[in-house]
């Protein structure tokens, strides 16, 4: 797990006020390793459960975008928001290990964002998405977006406070993702496989990507699209869809948390 590869560290936001360069903390000893992770959870998902009811009370949908790196996170990103982003009220959460290039682009496709560096760490966490929510502070009613670092590992484990998590994969990789990575394709809500305009160019097997989902995560809707070259497609048309309709769930929650009431 995380404290084994050293993630435990003060992550700061790439804001103006905090551009600081990040540094990570010793290895815990083995003999106290289950005990820390333990705890190190606990602490995480105490902090999550306050991130989801600040955005329930709100009517936010909040969303944790995870997959391995280049598999196109950041450009589905973008087409959202150029596409729809004015709509569902976006904001975008970044998370990397270094830079804000991947801001910088959300910037550039039309909506507010924060990146966070986690310097050494391979995950977000939810103390981190709190301090990205104190920067954004999203509208009632909007979608918050959450790119988290390229792995397909430790991001399964940390709750960040979000509705659900979106698993994006793609062409680009094998066809077994889903039983190698299970932890990540079984807590995922939906499933996005990217690139698809590339599968004349390869031999990814579609059929076998499909079922191997299906063996670690029987519910989860699978939705085929191009980022890139997807214009008018019916991929696009259903993430947008799917996206649609976890924002009216979202913002019909606070008449459930607050009894009418948004904070």
């Amino acid at each position: 797990m995380c404290v084994d590869c050293g993630c435990e560290h003060d992550a700061r936001l790439r804001t103006p006020a905090a551009m600081a360069a990040q540094g990570g903390v010793p290895r815990v000893k083995t003999t106290r390793r289950v005990s820390v992770e333990v705890g190190v959870l606990a602490k995480n998902d105490a902090l999550a459960a306050k991130n989801r009811a600040r955005l329930a009370s709100r009517g936010v949908l909040a969303l944790n975008l995870l997959s391995s790196p280049g598999a196109g996170k950041t450009t589905l990103l973008e087409r959202t928001i150029k596409d729809v982003g004015a709509e569902l009220g976006i904001t975008v959460i970044e998370g990397d290990q270094a830079t804000d290039n991947d801001a910088q682009r959300i910037r550039a496709a039309g909506c507010r964002a924060v990146q966070i560096n986690t310097g050494t760490g391979c995950h977000l966490d939810a103390e981190m998405v709190a301090r990205g929510l104190d920067e954004l502070d999203p509208a009632a009613g909007s979608t918050l977006l959450i790119e988290n670092v390229g792995n397909l590992v430790c991001p399964a484990l940390f709750d960040l406070g979000e509705q659900t998590k979106v698993v994006v994969a793609s062409v680009t990789d094998g066809e077994d993702k889903p039983l190698k990575y299970p932890h990540m394709f079984r807590a995922a809500g939906v499933i996005v496989l990217n690139k698809i305009d590339l599968l004349p160019h390869l031999t990814f097997d579609v059929a076998r990507f499909l079922e191997c989902a299906r063996r670690v995560n029987a519910t989860a809707p699978v939705l085929q699209l191009s980022a890139t070259r997807g214009a008018g497609t019916a991929g696009l048309e259903a993430w947008y869809d799917w996206l649609r309709a976890e924002a009216s769930r979202a913002r019909a929650a606070p008449s459930v948390v607050n009894g009418g009431d948004v904070a």
